[in-house]
């Protein structure tokens, strides 16, 4: 019996972790369900995110993943997604996904803001302009090309604009996918009509 009473007045982590700030004085009398310290195991750690339901067919348990944070500048930690939340929240029609990265030197830390890059198994070409390119209009966007007209008689070519009307894709970064109207290789106005790029091909 007295083994037993001392037994219960011993606490014991669940898991292995680092504790935190102490919550209760020493010698303070505790009641069941009184929190102590937190405990947080940080190695390896959980990374919970969402992700629209439109992306949920491309994303499955086992893809790797890239994390990046302000608390750890020009540094990229890598993991996995574990787990797919099999329920879609009803009020933002989101999905929460969680991925395992290992954290052997503890830098991530449980509360953190991180973006988080899934990289998908397939890659589709696109047609990617700057996005200062496009001229967003209620009833179509449109870019300015840059059509090099042959001169006549001998005389030098020049170089008009032409207004083309496009179909936006996704949009990653300072650029933007082009689904129609554009093709490889054309000169597009990137600012004010005075600098211009040619559109490229990436994956």
């Amino acid at each position: 019996n007295l083994r037993a009473t001392i037994a219960k007045k011993s606490i014991r982590a669940p898991f292995a972790g680092r504790l935190g700030v102490r919550q209760v004085n020493l010698g303070q009398v505790i009641d069941s369900g009184t929190a102590i310290v937190t405990l947080q195991s940080l190695d390896p750690i959980y990374a919970d995110f969402t992700l629209p339901q439109q992306q949920i067919a491309d994303v499955r348990p086992g893809l790797p993943i890239r994390l990046a944070t302000d608390a750890a500048p020009g540094r990229e930690f890598t993991g996995a997604v574990s787990v797919v939340n099999p329920l879609v929240d009803a009020a933002t029609r989101n999905v929460k996904v969680r991925a395992t990265l290992a954290n052997p030197d503890e830098t991530l830390l449980p509360g953190m803001f991180a973006n988080v890059t899934i990289t998908l198994p397939a890659t589709n070409p696109v047609l990617a302009i700057p996005a200062t390119a496009v001229l967003y209009a209620p009833y179509s966007d449109s870019v300015f090309v840059l059509d090099t007209k042959p001169g006549e008689d001998g005389a030098e070519a020049t170089v008009v604009l032409r207004q083309q009307f496009v179909k936006l894709g996704e949009k990653r970064g300072d650029f933007v996918a082009v689904a129609q109207g554009l093709k490889e290789g054309e000169l597009v106005a990137s600012t004010g009509v005075k600098l211009s790029e040619r559109v490229r091909a990436s994956v």
